[in-house]
């Protein structure tokens, strides 16, 4: 499965399941990220982004932007866009 580092979360909103996510690589609403660390490893779709609390359809390098994640995150937890969706689908539901 082919993986582009996009950034690193800074900071977790455990209250409601948001995450603060450095931008380095640009990211688009829609985009399947994978968020991995010491102890966190899942899979999501990015459904909404938000900055200064204004929906964004993308983020580009040097942004930080809010992100719902469905699993919680920890500080220095990497993000990456899962370059080639459909064989990770393949991977997790083989025919």
């Amino acid at each position: 499965m082919s993986e582009t580092k996009i950034g690193d979360i800074t900071h977790y909103f455990s209250d409601i399941s948001v995450a603060v996510l450095e931008v380095n690589r640009m990211v688009r609403v829609g985009d399947t990220i994978r968020i991995a660390g010491s102890s966190t490893d899942f899979h999501q779709e990015i459904e909404s982004m938000e900055i200064d609390h204004e929906d964004v359809e993308k983020a580009e390098p040097g942004q930080a932007v809010a992100v719902k994640v469905k699993n919680r995150v920890r500080e220095d937890d990497e993000v990456f866009r899962v370059d080639d969706v459909r064989e990770m689908l393949q991977n997790r539901c083989p025919e």
